[in-house]
């Protein structure tokens, strides 16, 4: 079963990626052959985010690049779910905007919306995929990069095991998946929910890999502190036992649609 593209929009939730997020957008444009267009996504940036995103819009240059500054309720999820609701496109792709998720990948994904998958997640854990290095010089450390790749296992373990990159962030899918699923969390915690509603719901969604690579530049938002990654850790086992009550919920005749998802176009 094959799936025409129309158009493709791509979500770029941003903060303090003012080095970035210009030659990302210009590396996006030139990886989509087809029609597209560029959300990004600003969280109100102190380091200018928006204001450089703005003069590129004005220049002209990059005819496919949209911009949305959030001032208030602000946040990860929020501002990708806002990108999902200003986006025109049949297919949405999001991506980190720090060039840890590769560009390139984008055109493979969406080759696998083209062969019918719903969902195409970009996953460093299967064959051919690459965690970051322990020997990068990222801004990322390597207690975090131990703990993600445990953490990852675990996962596994407790949710689906057929599918292995729960906290990927990188995907295409079609816009028509947001009419069942809304995105839930604070933080990455969203793509776990996400994903295990659509494997509840039988929606077709498969894993290609990608090497993770090192931030180009900036400071890693994930977990910069030692504070924050035990945050992290806590909010996301917290998320997988909730998504186990989902799970079970569900096999019992419960109902696991979202009814403040998209409404049908």
């Amino acid at each position: 079963m094959s799936y025409t593209i129309g158009l493709i929009s791509v979500i770029l939730p941003t903060y303090n990626e003012a080095e970035n997020i210009v030659p990302l957008a210009e590396a996006i444009d030139h990886c989509i052959a087809e029609p597209h267009e560029i959300i990004v996504v600003d969280d109100n940036s102190p380091d200018g985010t928006s204001r450089i995103v703005a003069e590129v819009i004005a220049s002209g240059r990059l005819p496919a690049l949209r911009l949305e500054t959030r001032l208030a309720d602000r946040g990860l999820t929020k501002s990708l779910w806002r990108g999902i609701e200003l986006a025109r496109g049949d297919v949405i792709v999001w991506m980190d905007c720090d060039f840890s998720h590769p560009p390139a990948i984008i055109p493979l994904l969406l080759q696998q919306i083209t062969e019918g998958h719903a969902i195409a997640v970009a996953s460093r854990f299967m064959a051919g995929g690459k965690q970051k290095s322990l020997t990068i010089e990222s801004g990322d450390s390597r207690l975090g990069i131990v703990i993600s790749s445990i953490g990852a296992f675990l996962m596994r373990y407790l949710l689906f095991p057929s599918f292995l990159d729960y906290t990927s962030g990188f995907l295409a899918i079609r816009r028509e998946v947001f009419e069942k699923i809304r995105l839930h969390g604070n933080y990455g915690e969203y793509f776990i929910d996400l994903i295990v509603r659509a494997k509840l719901l039988g929606i077709r969604t498969i894993e290609i890999p990608f090497a993770y690579d090192a931030r180009r530049s900036g400071t890693s938002k994930t977990a910069p502190t030692l504070r924050l990654l035990l945050l992290r850790c806590i909010q996301y086992g917290r998320q997988v036992l909730r998504m186990e009550w989902v799970r079970l919920r569900y096999i019992l005749g419960g109902s696991i649609t979202d009814g403040d998802a998209l409404p049908p176009r």
